[in-house]
């Protein structure tokens, strides 16, 4: 066994954070296995259920979600799996976990697994990133930033000593569970995909930024990273060859902005999670000042696939801007909620209607596709294509893949509401058009919603607020909910306008 190379950082949250930095976190210290989960497809199912949402009591922290969604509403954690379909030509990153292969090293082997790094390291870095430039690969977490332009502006960077590699595994969107379940049940392809990029861009540190609320991934991961150690797939002399690479899992303590890349790295450092104007970017000065790649799980769990099999066959795969495949994950209304693996392209109706089989009750009403930081997309739009540019066009994102169904019983003012809401916890306070926007759009939905009282407003206001959100917030979280509450009043404008003069 390869002794693993001690990674030298300063302490983050879960060592010796002062005050400061730990008041920060929601859920420093928090027992999630009797809480119930407060996120947007817990209070959809809610709605539907013809129960009112329940609320944290004063002083408890927000559970924002448990990665549950296809069993919603829920308390605690449980080790429930969802229905798992590849419905794409090739399936490239739930073949493993459709087919029910545990998450042991030798169940990877045995599908295939390790072919990919054997390949690359038969050969020279540039080769891998070359494949992932030729399949088009673009971000999976929501950003979309095309992947393998990320991967050569690390690779060219330079440094006199560490790169870094980090799998950002903070999977805050609430209706979005893929990377859970490639954490829990396929953590093989996670590590061969981040030892494929370390060996591309010259990196010889991996770190696994885990979010708080999937605690049975962490146990996952640790045991996955030993069995990669002992196999010779980790640590010094890979596989015989002159390359280093050990990775090591970070868990967060509750903080839906740090699924923001810089927020991120922040953490990481033991320092106060805020956003940061770019440039610098992480490629140039990431974590500790070092070049630095950051991707979520499902696109590093893709590259084995991509470099095995080829940049041009995965080109193949989707059609338009978007290439490849998707993982989606719909959740507890639909006759058939789960994580199902498409190609890009297919139409949001085929989706909702062939693979989901439609609402269990009531008649559709809406579909949030990509999380909170998105839009909703009305019945008359389903025939949309899955696209990156395309969801654009109508106000939407193809984001983390989350798909969220909802019918009649839930009202546009109190879905804004919870989405704004939950927003305005989140908020890191460094902006003050996301700090005060946010909190003040909150106040006037809950006021439309009938669950607060209050001077009246104007949609005029409301249409101000939104401006301000989406041109001046820091980041993608205050833009990302201004464009949520213009696309309420762009397509249920009718429903909004009877709540305000």
């Amino acid at each position: 066994m390869n002794p693993a190379p001690a990674i030298a950082r300063p302490p983050g949250p879960r060592f010796e954070a002062g005050a400061e930095v730990e008041s920060f976190y929601h859920l420093v210290g928090c027992d999630l296995s009797r809480r119930r989960c407060e996120g947007t497809a817990c209070f959809v199912a809610q709605n539907a259920l013809g129960g009112a949402p329940v609320l944290p009591a004063p002083g408890e922290p927000r559970i924002a979600c448990l990665g549950r969604c296809f069993e919603a509403p829920v308390i605690g954690l449980d080790r429930a799996r969802p229905r798992i379909e590849v419905q794409a030509r090739e399936g490239v990153v739930l073949s493993r976990l459709a087919r029910g292969l545990d998450a042991g090293l030798a169940a990877y082997q045995s599908a295939g697994g390790g072919t990919a790094l054997a390949q690359a390291l038969r050969g020279q870095p540039s080769a891998v990133i070359e494949a992932v430039i030729a399949s088009e690969l673009r971000g999976r977490g929501g950003a979309a930033f095309p992947t393998g332009r990320k991967w050569s502006a690390v690779a060219a960077a330079p440094t006199p000593d560490t790169r870094w590699i980090v799998a950002n595994a903070d999977e805050g969107d609430a209706g979005a569970y893929i990377d859970r379940f490639i954490l829990e049940g396929d953590p093989h392809a996670l590590i061969e995909g981040l030892t494929l990029a370390a060996f591309a861009v010259g990196a010889s540190r991996g770190i696994i930024y885990l979010r708080h609320e999937y605690p049975y991934a962490q146990q996952v991961l640790e045991q996955a990273l030993a069995e990669a150690r002992a196999a010779g797939w980790l640590g010094g002399s890979i596989r015989g060859r002159d390359f280093a690479f050990e990775i090591e899992v970070f868990v967060g303590h509750g903080s839906y902005i740090c699924g923001e890349e810089t927020a991120l790295l922040h953490s990481l450092a033991g320092q106060r999670p805020e956003p940061t104007i770019r440039p610098p970017y992480a490629a140039s000065r990431g974590y500790l000042g070092r070049p630095t790649l950051v991707s979520n799980v499902e696109t590093f769990a893709t590259v084995p696939w991509i470099v095995e099999r080829g940049g041009e066959a995965y080109r193949a795969l989707g059609f338009s801007q978007s290439r490849g495949t998707k993982a989606l994950s719909l959740n507890s209304l639909f006759v058939r909620p789960g994580l199902y693996e498409v190609e890009f392209g297919l139409p949001l109706r085929r989706i909702v209607e062939e693979l989901g089989g439609g609402l269990r009750s009531g008649s559709l009403k809406g579909v949030i596709v990509g999380g909170p930081l998105a839009g909703i997309v009305p019945p008359h739009l389903l025939d949309t294509p899955l696209g990156f540019e395309e969801l654009h066009a109508i106000g939407a994102a193809v984001g983390h893949g989350g798909v969220i169904a909802f019918d009649h019983s839930t009202s546009i003012a109190a879905l804004v509401h919870h989405v704004l809401s939950f927003g305005a916890s989140e908020s890191c306070g460094k902006c003050t058009p996301c700090r005060l926007g946010t909190r003040r759009l909150e106040e006037i939905f809950a006021r439309a919603a009938g669950l607060a009282e209050g001077p009246g407003t104007t949609r005029a206001e409301v249409e101000e607020l939104i401006a301000v959100l989406r041109q001046a917030s820091l980041c993608g979280h205050g833009v990302g909910l201004g464009d949520f509450a213009a696309s309420a009043l762009r397509y249920f404008g009718k429903e909004l306008d009877a709540c305000w003069p």
